[in-house]
């Protein structure tokens, strides 16, 4: 199974749960951010850091990850271009869909989370300073 394929299948398990959280933009951010590569348009990849760093620095839901995307998105913006660490995490789509579904692969999700956002730790604080000057801090 190809990583893509994992995410698919990540997708759709996410996309069933229908729950409140959305903890399928947890889904999206990681895969956008562990994948990018030099052709990656900017906007997916300050998206993808914003969703991890609103996760795991302020433990905002999927849903409250998705708003804060919209209001950014509104303002018509060069978005940055962040440096792509070449390591990104060892946590691949494929463990975390290894794990039973329901409570173990959310927790798995989160681990995945935590570990890509850990890998772009020089991207933190130019995250942060994005996010407080686009208003969602």
């Amino acid at each position: 199974m190809t990583p893509q394929e994992a995410f698919d299948e990540l997708c759709a398990y996410t996309l069933q749960r229908g729950d409140a959280a959305f903890i399928h933009q947890h889904v999206v951010d990681a895969f956008a951010a562990q994948q990018a590569d030099a052709n990656t348009k900017p906007i997916k990849i300050t998206f993808a850091l914003v969703g991890l760093y609103l996760l795991i620095e302020k433990r905002w839901t999927g849903k409250q990850a998705q708003r804060a995307h919209m209001q950014m998105a509104r303002r018509k913006h060069a978005w940055p271009t962040f440096a792509l660490p070449r390591d990104r995490g060892a946590i691949t789509p494929m463990d975390v869909l290894a794990a039973p579904a329901g409570a173990e692969r959310d927790a798995a999700i989160h681990r995945w989370c935590r570990e890509v956002w850990a890998a772009y730790s020089g991207s933190h604080e130019a995250v942060g300073a994005l996010l407080r000057e686009h208003g969602v801090l």
